[in-house]
């Protein structure tokens, strides 16, 4: 019978230990409000990568969580009701970490307000007499005995992962209690007992209160914290310096808590040997990104296209990288320092904001362009060789220039840019064709000649024989606000409405300006029009109806919608015989990415019998490495005809 038990035991043992993943690290938390959560979550609290998982140790009816499963850790992870805990970003920081094959697990048991007694097997029930009224529902739901419940969760999850950790947040309550270090020792001795833990495995890690720097209305209580490790060998203690709280000063917001949370988890890495990159490791493996502002380190891009964001600002409360189209939360050392590590990026020129309590600014430390409406900051994410085309060479450079100019038709004085190539001084008599080149949507007449490198571009293209000297001249769409329909107004009719003041500056006020100013050839065969995005739009517009101005049309990524090929611009594209005589190169261009229609226009033109060249630039969107590659691509077929 002996033997037959024996077996059975080594059997069930054998189950559970196939059943249990040595990768998948569960830690304990409890505390009170600030374990509890006690800050609005927001919704990217929500998105969790799958390698986080919390065990619930309550129902949530909301979420859809049963008690004793396993759940994906999006906030709230305690109970309904509760918010943004340091357990949150404690997870995400150590995935973020740890290799990809490790996951980690939470089991969160907290109560707000509660003193460390109600975590004490021997305290709890007295404790629990003299709670007050408030404290009694949330008590119910842990059946009036959150250690029992955190014992139970913790069994259950040791099913599926090992323990590796305890964290606790508590202490408010206690302020003062020269005691409580000892307290929290029973508590963290009992744990390891009944759940057959080894304290030299399984570390507490316990954090500050709101620190005094920020009016912690309980700091006087970290004084004794600090003295847990004398009491609990394999302890490590949290610093809350310099972390934003609410306005109780008695608990920390929800940047607060994301920072927290990251503290956390460098504490439970640096026991496991791993340390969270610092400044210098950074400096070691990246370089700074080449739209800096002269003179700044920062931002900085690594190997694998990562950025870099650092930016000193002791008095903020939450600081955002916003980067193509993700929000990055930027964590805050105890000096004032807020740094953060992006997801590898694309290459080519990206628009960039930082959001400093929910308000977007441009990063100090960068260049500005306009773009989005605004100035905004951009950081190009380098491009191997490939991109030499579009980066300044050993060959000889022309000019932009800032020329103004009054425009009757709209009544104002205007800015143009205007390259020249670099022969244009020294061939005074020389007179040479242009091309007008227009940027998009929410940008304006500096994008080529700063986001698009044009003049780069022209100068290494002419210097290898590759295009003719030409002027390039840059206005503005009168595109740079956002297209925003009236009310009760036909929103086809408006978006035509959209930068059409443009159409007479072009032809009454813009080219004549050019031919007097500039030695230029004034005819057809040596004037050229193409645009990016809604700037393609302006060229479609302005040229196709006025071929006796323009013989070469580009569009690049052009925003040319629901085109009848067959209608539009009275019938230009019918008499395709005709239409290939007078335009000597129609070229629309667009990235393998985005989905602007190109494609499907160059079809319906090609069986008209349209001649039309197209190109795709590989993996690229919506974006300036597209519109690089494609004026790359159409500026050697101008004025050779």
């Amino acid at each position: 019978m002996k033997k037959f038990l024996l077996l059975s035991c080594l059997l069930c043992a054998s189950l559970c230990a196939v059943a249990q993943d040595a990768n998948f690290y569960i830690y304990l938390c409890l505390g009170q409000s600030n374990m509890e959560g006690n800050a609005r979550y927001e919704a990217q609290d929500t998105l969790v990568d799958a390698r986080f998982q919390v065990l619930a140790a309550v129902d949530n009816k909301e979420l859809g969580r049963v008690k004793g499963e396993w759940y994906p850790a999006r906030a709230p992870l305690c109970r309904p009701n509760t918010g943004l805990t340091p357990a949150d970003y404690f997870g995400r920081t150590l995935v973020e970490n740890l290799p990809p094959h490790v996951r980690i697990g939470v089991v969160h048991v907290a109560i707000g307000g509660c003193r460390i007694e109600l975590f004490q097997k021997d305290k709890c029930e007295e404790y629990i007499k003299t709670a007050p009224d408030w404290m009694v529902n949330t008590l119910k739901e842990y059946d009036n005995d959150p250690y029992t419940r955190l014992v139970e969760m913790a069994r259950i999850a040791q099913k599926s992962g090992v323990i590796k950790g305890i964290l606790l947040h508590q202490g408010e309550s206690n302020t003062g209690d020269k005691e409580w270090p000892q307290k929290v020792k029973s508590v963290y001795d009992n744990l390891l007992a009944d759940l057959h833990l080894q304290a030299d495995e399984v570390p507490l890690i316990a954090g500050e209160v709101v620190n005094a720097d920020h009016g912690g209305v309980c700091a006087s209580m970290n004084e004794v914290i600090a003295m847990l490790p004398q009491v609990i060998k394999n302890c490590a203690i949290v610093s809350s310096k310099g972390l934003s709280c609410a306005p109780d000063h008695l608990h920390f917001d929800a940047a607060g808590y994301r920072v927290l949370g990251r503290r956390y988890a460098a504490q439970a890495l640096h026991l496991m040997g791993i340390e969270l990159p610092s400044p210098d490791d950074v400096w070691k493996h990246t370089v700074a990104a080449p739209t800096n502002m002269h003179g700044s380190d920062f931002p900085r891009v690594d190997k694998d296209n990562r950025a870099y964001f650092r930016c000193y600002a002791p008095d903020v409360k939450r600081l955002q990288a916003d980067v193509c189209g993700k929000k990055y939360e930027m964590a805050m050392d105890e000096h004032g320092w807020w740094s953060v590590k992006t997801d590898p990026l694309p290459v080519g020129f990206h628009y960039y904001f930082l959001l400093v309590d929910g308000f977007r600014v441009v990063d100090p430390s960068s260049c500005t362009f306009f773009g989005c409406c605004r100035m905004a900051s951009g950081i190009e994410i380098p491009e191997g060789a490939e991109g030499d085309y579009y980066r300044p060479q050993q060959v000889p450079h022309g000019q932009v220039r800032s020329c103004t100019y009054y425009s009757e038709a709209k009544k104002e004085f205007r800015r143009c840019m205007v390259y020249t190539p670099a022969e244009y001084e020294s061939h005074p008599k020389k007179r040479y064709p242009v091309l007008y080149l227009q940027h998009g949507m929410g940008e304006d007449e500096t994008g080529w000649s700063t986001q698009g490198y044009m003049h780069y571009i022209m100068d290494n293209l002419i210097a290898a024989g590759k295009c003719v000297p030409m002027l390039v001249v840059m206005d503005s769409g009168d595109v740079e606000t956002p297209f925003v329909p009236r009310p009760g107004k036909d929103v086809n009719e408006e978006r035509a409405l959209y930068g059409a003041s443009f159409y007479d500056v072009i032809l009454k006020d813009l080219i004549p300006m050019i031919d007097r100013t500039f030695r230029t050839k004034t005819d057809r065969e040596h004037r050229a029009m193409a645009g990016l995005s809604w700037g393609g739009h302006q060229t479609f517009q302005t040229a196709l109806p006025r071929l006796d101005m323009f013989s070469y049309i580009g569009g690049f990524s052009g925003a040319i919608f629901g085109l009848d090929v067959k209608t539009c611009f009275d019938g230009v594209f019918v008499d395709a015989g005709k239409f290939n005589k007078k335009v000597h190169y129609l070229f629309l261009g667009c990235g393998t990415d985005e989905q602007m229609g190109t494609k499907q226009l160059v079809k319906s033109l090609r069986e008209l019998g349209i001649n039309v060249a197209y190109y795709e630039s590989q993996g690229t969107g919506h974006e300036w490495l597209t519109w690089r590659r494609c004026l790359k691509e159409f500026v050697p077929h101008l004025f050779k005809h």
